[in-house]
């Protein structure tokens, strides 16, 4: 009978694997250059990195087989250091700019919106992570209205009647009534076409791209748009610029989580995010309130393909709780179409940035093996000069292990 169960497990992913090689199309399907967009400039003050690299066969695996595996970056950050860094990015201009100063997000770009939410409550522009949403002409009638901001940065904002992935597991942004697919059109037009006199179900997960563009709009309706320019440029401290996007479709123009950066800006957002969840200070509050009110996911689908499928639990637009990890481990998934991936382990100060055009990557192998207790133990564990033993201890502020070596 065991063999009968792990036979039909190993189908079930072989088939699901090959609909994802089928429905992921080209990441250059949907080219920064061809939408209205926030432009954030980058700051004279970026961080530069240091970098002691070093070959990994299974990274480099992965990048000789690239028309097979679609990844074309992978970045591993540990010990304050770049230690990893692949990249082959098509060769691909527009007006003479080179792609690979933009790389898409896809859903990565709900993670950004939760942080720059974030900021926005810091900045005093929104209460709490419990305030509620009123006074927005916007969502006047319909199932956001009076809602409780936690349950949109939580996906369970009670609109799975009309939207999400428990509609269909392989679309985030589809109307249920007409199959139209809303992911480009104006919120205006959403709210006024489609959403009125709505009502809110039960408070369950479901993930949609809509609740995120709720969110993103209005934290602009209540901070404006140099919220952006704080948050990239003054905090984060990007080199080059970034982009939001904002919808091509319907009444007006709102903005859409998809956002464009460079490899490197990637993860300096990364660094930046593990380093304010360490930090005393408003926005590391932000993060920690969030994942200490995660929500359990509602769907049953654990596929080691990507951060997105394999995770337990969801809070403030990250995906949480690794399976096959320690209950408790502190690892903030970013997820995004197509396999684009960004994982903080804040436990290990460790971060790795995957940028693909497809995912058909072995994501076990290079992201979630790399992660593995037993990879971080042999990460750290390098000769000591002078002979000294190397001894994992607790952080000053007891959320993280760290390594040192004992004189």
């Amino acid at each position: 009978m065991k063999k009968i169960i792990l036979l039909v497990l190993v189908l079930q992913l072989t088939a699901f694997s090959a609909l994802s090689a089928i429905q992921n199309k080209n990441t250059w399907d949907y080219p920064l250059f061809i939408f209205d967009r926030y432009e954030i400039n980058g700051s004279q003050d970026f961080y530069q990195f240091e970098s002691d690299l070093r070959k990994d066969n299974d990274v480099v695996d992965q990048f000789n087989n690239q028309s097979e595996t679609g990844i074309i970056s992978y970045l591993l950050f540990e010990d304050n250091k770049i230690v990893i860094d692949e990249s082959d990015i098509p060769d691909f201009d527009h007006d003479g700019v080179k792609i690979e100063r933009y790389l898409p997000s896809h859903s990565m770009g709900k993670s950004l919106v939760s942080y720059i939410t974030g900021h926005a409550i810091c900045e005093g522009y929104i209460e709490s992570v419990d305030e509620r949403l009123t006074g927005w002409d916007v969502i006047q009638n319909t199932l956001y209205e009076d809602q409780v901001l936690i349950n949109l940065l939580n996906m369970s904002a009670g609109d799975q009647e009309y939207i999400g992935e428990r509609l269909d597991p392989q679309v985030d942004n589809q109307w249920k009534a007409t199959g139209k697919n809303l992911n480009m059109t104006s919120l205006e037009t959403i709210m006024n076409s489609y959403m009125q006199n709505t009502n809110k179900g039960r408070d369950v997960y479901n993930y949609s791209a809509l609740t995120t563009h709720v969110i993103f709009n209005y934290v602009l309706h209540k901070s404006g748009d140099d919220i952006l320019d704080k948050v990239f440029t003054d905090h984060v401290k990007v080199k080059n610029n970034v982009y939001f996007t904002k919808t091509q479709k319907g009444i007006g123009q709102s903005a859409r989580y998809s956002f464009y950066a460079d490899r490197y800006d990637y993860l300096r957002i990364a660094k930046t995010i593990m380093n304010d969840w360490h930090s005393d200070t408003c926005i590391g509050d932000y993060l920690r309130t969030v994942y200490d009110r995660r929500i359990v996911k509602a769907d049953d689908i654990k596929y080691p393909v990507s951060v997105g499928l394999y995770t337990q639990k969801y809070g403030g637009q990250f995906h949480f709780d690794i399976y096959g990890f320690k209950r408790g481990r502190k690892i903030i998934g970013i997820d995004g179409f197509a396999g684009q991936q960004i994982l903080i382990d804040v436990d290990n100060e460790k971060i790795i940035v995957v940028n693909s055009l497809y995912r058909n990557y072995d994501w076990k192998k290079i992201v979630y093996d790399k992660l593995a207790p037993s990879n971080i133990q042999s990460s750290n564990s390098s000769q000591c000069p002078d002979g000294g033993e190397l001894k994992k201890t607790v952080s000053a502020d007891g959320t993280y292990f760290v390594y040192k070596c004992s004189s």
